[in-house]
């Protein structure tokens, strides 16, 4: 897969692209990321990309023709027809059900905002999707951008250490859309604080119990919405009930 950015900063990208385990998938181009920046686009001495907004206000505004030019260039490039998508905070929330299609596809041209934003002519005429980190406001898309290329290269074949370990992520299907267990190492007793006994039992059926309801537990605490949509989806057992339920 390929994605495009399309950023005023460029070297941003740099420590995500050659740093830590995800490296792997964009070294071996299962990921292959690409920079463009909109300011090579632009005319006159200065390069200008934006300009102050009409009727007032503070900041400035991205101008239209420089990223349209840009994405232009891209298209030309790629000689296929990818979403492009826009980080702002009226997009839907990333989460992981998107991430997996993200992850699974042919890529996208992902353009990366700044100052009070872009000409709206340009997301009209040109943005297929928009999405938000969260409801706050960032300076930029780029670190936007590199939460979903990080979140996508993980999840490719060979990237991770052990091929199943993403399968035991937060909010994957396979915990039924359920908040990961607490997990321990050495030493057994740190700090006063010890290693739940189940752990060192060796009984492994006991042992994913345990972390079965410790899941449970946390997520009804934290984050009860998930637990409403696995019982929604027939996601949760009867003993799942029975412990959500508490003693008798």
């Amino acid at each position: 897969m390929r994605f495009d950015i399309v950023t005023l900063f460029p070297e941003l990208f740099a420590p995500l692209l050659t740093s830590g385990i995800t490296r792997r998938a964009f070294e071996s181009g299962q990921v292959d990321v690409r920079l463009a920046n909109p300011r090579d686009f632009a005319e006159g001495n200065y390069r200008r990309v934006d300009d102050r907004p009409f009727g007032g206000g503070p900041g400035m505004v991205m101008m239209a023709e420089p990223l349209t030019q840009c994405l232009k260039s891209i298209q030309t490039q790629r000689n296929d027809a990818v979403p492009v998508v826009l980080f702002s905070p009226v997009g839907q929330p990333l989460n992981h059900a998107m991430v997996e299609r993200w992850a699974d596809s042919q890529g996208a041209v992902l353009i990366c905002g700044r100052y009070e934003g872009l000409d709206q002519r340009f997301i009209d005429e040109s943005v297929t999707e928009q999405i938000s980190l969260g409801d706050f406001v960032l300076s930029g898309g780029e670190i936007a951008a590199m939460a979903l290329l990080d979140a996508v290269a993980r999840l490719q074949p060979g990237v991770l250490n052990s091929a199943d370990s993403h399968q035991q992520d937060s909010f994957n299907p396979s915990l039924d859309g359920l908040l990961d267990c607490p997990h321990y190492t050495r030493p057994e007793n740190w700090s006063g604080r010890a290693v739940p006994d189940v752990l060192l039992s060796g009984h492994h059926v006991n042992i994913e119990r345990w972390r079965r309801e410790q899941r449970l537990a946390i997520t009804a605490r934290l984050r009860p919405e998930l637990i409403a949509r696995a019982r929604l989806d027939g996601r949760l057992t009867p003993a799942d009930e029975a412990f959500l339920a508490g003693p008798a």
